[in-house]
């Protein structure tokens, strides 16, 4: 049986990593970052933001809310307190949704 290697999951994203991904400038993830009480980025001693996997996460969730769902940060913000296990399970879905769909496309295009 070969040997397979895991793929290497990152313990840190650089605020650049995590800006191009979500295709956003630098300075809104840290106008969020001090926004939403939720994100909480380890500094290293240079003072640059690290983003955690679920930092990262956190991210993509107020992305979501506030880009795709037309969210102010206010009601973002509420959002989030008030029922964040739905709000987090909906996300899921709807990013599920996205990549079969992304597939189904990428599936048609090769017919």
């Amino acid at each position: 049986m070969p040997y397979k290697e895991k793929p290497i999951e990152k313990l840190y994203y650089s605020i650049g990593e995590v800006a191009k991904t979500l295709n956003v400038n630098v300075s809104l993830v840290r106008f969020w970052e001090k926004e939403f009480d939720i994100l909480q980025p380890k500094k290293n001693k240079k003072g640059n933001r690290m983003f955690t996997a679920t930092d990262f996460e956190n991210l993509k969730l107020i992305f979501h809310l506030v880009k795709e769902r037309g969210f102010t940060l206010e009601g973002a913000k509420n959002k989030l307190k008030e029922n964040k296990e739905d709000t987090i399970n909906n996300f899921e879905i709807i990013s599920r949704l996205k990549e079969i769909r992304s597939f189904l496309v990428e599936l048609k295009e090769g017919l």
